[in-house]
């Protein structure tokens, strides 16, 4: 009995698999940034190339 008490608390002691859980929350942490990023840059370089559409066929030369 006295072998399963040992296993069990060298195993609740381990803390190897507690830097794997760290990796992978901080890797989520830092994929949920990247994508809100990305999305908020798209939404403002969208609206820069069409106020750039915009002026460019505002001021197009007359045919001719």
């Amino acid at each position: 009995m006295k072998g399963i008490f040992e296993k069990v608390k060298g195993f609740i002691d381990d803390e190897s698999g507690l830097t794997i859980v760290e990796y992978a929350v901080a890797g989520g942490l830092i994929t949920v940034g990247a994508i809100a990023a990305f999305s908020a840059l798209g939404v403002t370089v969208a609206g820069v190339i069409e106020t750039i559409d915009t002026t460019l066929t505002a001021n197009q030369p007359a045919a001719g």
